[in-house]
């Protein structure tokens, strides 16, 4: 357990210590406390029809999202497990075991009497390795992550305030402002920028590179990512059936595909002069839509000639990759502080809600650790560094988000020690980082933003140290 984790398990200790005659109060931290010990919670939240379930799928590699009652959405959280079940939470949060269909990749559920006013959320155990790291909640249009996710990808088709409203709504409290963690932006559909055309994923990703330098959106998220979840659920996914049908097409006259391809209707016409069947187009089609065709086919004449190479190639210009990566390193990777955060903003909203005098010294706990948390600290860095709120020279800024656990939170990772990553090897190398970023927390031509973000990494590497030689 961290040093952080230690002292909000303290400090939920004695919150329930100071609430222990308040039975809700006593359920609310037990609740937060079993917390510490689950996987990172995830919500995949954002308007009607942006992707959500696609993006959860792409992730997992399966159709699992959406599920439904009587054709509305329902709450949904994916978890790992050794086989597919599912439990439907009722309204009086009773628990009901519901039969489920699989195969294929594929998870049906026989929800048999259940309407959806009935049901809280359903819960849904699947054997892929990312669910046993963190559980995915899947959310239905609008609906807000709440008390019950560490983290958030929260996915706009633009950045402008009315998309940024739940972002904005989420950070209206001191330990959310003081903490402003666990949040990744994801622009989707980003294969439909400028009508999808055959550059649209490379000016998506320009557009989220220029996002993800606003400095106003520096305390709303960790990171501004584009990403084409249809693409990238497809490539992961790609048969080899799909890829000779996307090379047959890719083998026509090239004017002739063009046409073809330039809009849904055009493709999907009866008589096409095109060796692919027009049944076979419409899966093609319903998989892929008319950018991802474009693109496969794209791919496919430009040198991809098997179906992993291509598979590989769609989910990396898909931005699929890059979420991924993020989700592994910014959530995942950062789970510990995470869930800390979750249990000071329950701490937190309980004093607000339910106060008493012998919970005043909880109160002034909470401001301590949230002062004291380097965890947070290096967080916001990391943030101001890729914004460029706090300039500094190349090679020192990419140390310093090397350091700050930008690339992975090991001490291996930090230090970029390759294996054997002995503990002599990694102790010599954080004091060589320490004496070099001391230098730099004192340097005459920084001023005092850049001087305090080289003091955040000067901390960093005396915990690195600490815990090498104790």
């Amino acid at each position: 357990m961290s040093e952080l984790s230690a002292s909000v398990w303290d400090l939920l200790t004695d919150a329930l210590e100071a609430y222990r005659d308040s039975p809700a109060a006593a359920e609310w931290l037990g609740y937060h406390m079993t917390r510490f010990f689950e996987p990172l919670r995830i919500a995949v939240t954002g308007p009607a029809r942006c992707g959500k379930s696609t993006v959860v799928n792409a992730i997992v590699g399966e159709q699992i999202a959406p599920v439904q009652a009587a054709g509305v959405q329902v709450l949904t959280w994916y978890s790992g497990g050794d086989e597919p079940a599912a439990t439907v939470y009722a309204a009086d949060d009773s628990a009901h075991e519901v039969p489920v269909e699989h195969g294929g990749g594929r998870l049906g559920l026989d929800l048999g009497r259940w309407r959806h006013g009935e049901i809280s959320r359903i819960a849904v155990r699947w054997p892929a390795a990312c669910l046993d790291r963190a559980t995915l909640i899947d959310t239905p249009a609008d609906a807000a992550a709440g008390d019950e996710a560490d983290a958030v990808v929260h996915l706009v088709r633009n950045v402008d305030d009315a998309a940024l409203e739940p972002l904005y709504a989420a950070q209206d409290s001191p330990v959310a402002r003081a903490a402003p963690v666990g949040t990744v932006l994801v622009l989707c559909r980003a294969d439909e920028i400028g009508a999808g055309r055959a550059d649209a994923l490379s000016s998506a990703r320009l557009i989220a590179r220029r996002h993800d330098r606003d400095p106003r959106l520096a305390g709303l998220c960790q990171q501004v990512l584009a990403v084409a979840g249809q693409i990238g659920y497809a490539g992961r996914t790609l048969t080899d059936q799909e890829y000779a049908q996307l090379r047959d097409l890719a083998a026509a006259d090239r004017p002739a595909l063009e046409e073809l391809l330039l809009s849904a209707d055009r493709f999907l016409r009866p008589g096409a002069d095109t060796v692919v069947g027009a049944g076979a187009r419409r899966m093609l089609l319903d998989r892929f839509g008319l950018a991802g065709v474009r693109l496969a086919t794209a791919l496919v004449r430009g040198g991809c000639r098997t179906a992993r190479s291509l598979s590989r190639e769609l989910v990396r210009r898909s931005g699929l990759d890059d979420l991924r990566e993020s989700i592994d390193q910014d959530l995942i990777g950062r789970a510990e502080v995470l869930k800390a955060r979750s249990a000071l903003l329950a701490v937190e909203r309980l004093l607000a809600t339910h106060p008493r005098p012998q919970a005043r010294p909880i109160a002034g706990r909470l401001e301590q650790v949230l002062a004291s948390a380097h965890d947070f600290r290096e967080l916001r860095v990391l943030t101001a560094l890729r914004t460029g709120r706090v300039p500094l020279p190349a090679d020192l800024a990419a140390e310093a988000h090397r350091l700050l656990g930008g690339e992975g939170t090991g001490v291996a990772e930090r230090l970029a020690v390759d294996h054997p990553a002995t503990e002599a090897r990694l102790r010599a190398a954080a004091a060589e980082a320490l004496v070099r970023w001391q230098e730099q927390a004192t340097n005459p031509v920084f001023g005092r933003q850049q001087r305090l973000a080289a003091a955040a990494v000067v901390r960093t590497c005396e915990g690195m140290l600490a815990r090498l030689t104790t």
